[in-house]
């Protein structure tokens, strides 16, 4: 689906009628997923960061809610920031070699990730670094 250091940002849409609204990301693909989980914060503004991988990539999807979701390519220290929001529905996926971390834009975010790891997996290619390592929290005022 993607080459190994491109991060792709895979959108989706809404389909809304008088029964209610469908969110969708049709071109997502599960093929090598092993796992998903879904993180939600206590509190709106709480970091959760930084987490990366050598070998397992993810997907990302904020099916409730606004995150800010940070990207930083291992190798050549790139950030990419993204907003994912369950108004606008898409999917993010980060390749191996990445850090990744979010913080929720408001109360009740729920995001979901989707790992190409098992368990066992991940916890061989843990990286963890410190939710300030990579200073990109501050929401530019406009």
């Amino acid at each position: 689906m993607n080459s190994k250091n491109n991060i792709k940002l895979i959108d989706g849409g809404l389909a809304v009628d008088d029964r209610g609204t469908v969110r969708f990301v049709n071109d997502f693909d599960f093929n090598g997923v092993k796992r998903f989980y879904q993180v939600e914060n206590h509190q709106k503004g709480f970091i959760r960061a930084w987490h990366g991988h050598k070998k397992e990539s993810k997907y990302v999807y904020v099916s409730s809610g606004t995150a800010l979701v940070g990207v930083v390519d291992l190798k050549t220290q790139k950030i990419r920031k993204f907003i994912l929001s369950d108004k606008k529905p898409q999917v993010l996926w980060i390749p191996p070699n990445h850090a990744n971390g979010f913080m929720n834009l408001e109360d009740n975010t729920d995001v979901l990730f989707f790992s190409t790891s098992t368990l066992k997996e991940s916890a061989g290619d843990d990286i963890r670094f410190p939710y300030n390592q990579w200073d990109i929290w501050e929401i530019e005022r406009r």
